[in-house]
């Protein structure tokens, strides 16, 4: 029997290895008008969002209308930075209709990000990973003139979280629903 890894909890190692760029990819069945009209509908929206300043997110140029890569249909890329992504995924979670969108980060694993670090707005597509390298040299950094994602400098130093997390604890002190943080070691 294989042991149970527990997850990290040294601050340092959890803030280097935050996830800072992600991907959202819209799928529709390329044989039907309606769903590929509603795709592309969808991703105007999300143009004219981004232009409009409600979040930052980057549709590629490309519409596939078949499968490419991985993807088992018609889809196109959104990219996400972390610092706007529950902005995205809330819009997207909204007004998706009845697409389905596969999230994942960006890492060096490209595999592991879409078959067991990933989420499905929507139901599921079976996905073709033979065609995804294991790992990759480089973290898969994107649109770096936006100074986001990857290519940000850090907002908060470690003193700083560690300040945040005293004061969020203090505040929740008196919630009766809020669970406790155990003591420092």
């Amino acid at each position: 029997m294989s042991e149970v890894q527990k997850p990290p909890t040294d601050l340092k190692t959890v803030v280097d290895a935050e996830i800072k760029e992600w991907h959202f990819h819209i799928y529709f069945h390329q044989n039907n008008a309606d769903e590929h009209a509603a795709a592309l509908q969808l991703r105007d929206a999300v143009l004219r969002l981004r232009r409009d300043g409600a979040f930052v997110a980057v549709p590629l140029f490309r519409v596939n209308t078949a499968p490419i890569g991985p993807h088992p249909v018609g889809s196109y890329e959104i990219w996400g930075p972390s610092e706007t992504f529950a902005s995205v995924f809330s819009y997207l979670c909204m007004h998706r209709g009845d697409l389905s969108i596969l999230v994942h980060p960006l890492t060096r694993e490209q595999r592991k990000d879409h078959e067991i670090r990933n989420a499905w707005i929507g139901p599921s597509f079976p996905l073709d990973l033979s065609t995804l390298p294991l790992r990759s040299d480089e973290i898969p950094l994107q649109y770096p003139s936006l100074k986001l994602g990857y290519s940000a400098k850090p907002s908060l130093s470690l003193e700083m979280r560690l300040k945040l997390g005293a004061n969020v604890e203090h505040l929740l002190a008196s919630e009766k629903e809020a669970a406790r943080a155990p003591a420092r070691d």
